[in-house]
């Protein structure tokens, strides 16, 4: 799996196909998004239900391929060996914009997801089409409870599967980080779901208000994302471009 990601890229730039594919998947789930928002104002409810659905899984695979080519995100925060700029516009310049989208990142799949649950929770079908019921929405302890526990499966699924591709199991810094910071924003989410139930008690409007921030979240993912990637694989692509798959093979494990 890492030697085929490891491979040239299909965009005619210097990035990889692991690299290539994220960047085209991130595009793919921001406008699927943005065209389930679309189709909500429209009040075409089973319609933007089936896209998010379909948006919500395009993000999971972009994550877990974002991570698995390990040329975006993590081994830029490892140290600088796929930018090719200088040290002081990777300091001052990449490397902000890239903290700041891995944030983004972890924090927009935290709220897809629970957008999604909330979509669920209030909405019913009235004559063949789902729609926003007007009801008061509690978070009570044991949903809370729920959601830590499916959170942390949700982790340790992708984790899994990360490292079951690359033949290893073995828990780099920053990863560890990584998925801390999104544990930590799940517990956080749960915390500020208790003061959202106070101002916004009502699901409906809570859905609808916390779903143009969350197509807001959307939108820096694919601003971010595209300025990393073109600085990485256009601007400033890495001195060694092309590698033997041993050689690779090389770099990652001592990146890991």
């Amino acid at each position: 799996m890492q030697a085929w990601l490891g491979q040239s890229g299909f965009l005619g730039t210097h990035g990889t196909f692991g690299a290539d594919l994220s960047f085209i998947l991130a595009v793919v789930f921001t406008l699927l998004f943005l065209w389930g928002w679309v189709l909500a104002r429209n009040r075409k409810g089973s319609h933007h239900h089936i896209v998010t659905l379909w948006a919500m899984v395009s993000m999971i695979v972009y994550f877990a391929g974002y991570y698995f080519a390990r040329n975006l995100g993590v081994l830029a925060v490892e140290g600088k060996e796929g930018f090719g700029g200088s040290d002081e516009l990777y300091n001052n310049v990449f490397l902000p914009i890239l903290t700041a989208h891995i944030t983004v990142v972890a924090f927009g799949l935290i709220m897809a997801m629970y957008m999604i649950i909330l979509g669920f929770r209030v909405a019913i079908t009235v004559n063949g089409e789902r729609v926003l019921r007007d009801a008061k929405l509690v978070l009570t302890w044991r949903g809370a409870v729920n959601v830590v526990l499916w959170s942390l499966g949700i982790f340790a699924l992708i984790f899994g599967t990360i490292r079951l591709g690359k033949g290893e199991f073995t828990l780099s810094w920053g990863l560890f980080v990584v998925y801390l910071v999104g544990f930590i924003i799940v517990l956080a989410v749960l915390m500020i779901e208790k003061i959202i139930e106070r101002i916004w008690p009502d699901g409906s409007r809570r859905h609808r208000m916390l779903g143009r921030f969350t197509m807001t979240l959307f939108v820096i993912v694919l601003i971010t994302s595209t300025a990393t990637y073109v600085m990485l694989y256009i601007l400033y692509p890495a001195k060694v471009e092309i590698l033997s798959h041993e050689a690779m093979y090389a770099v990652e494990l001592a990146a890991s």
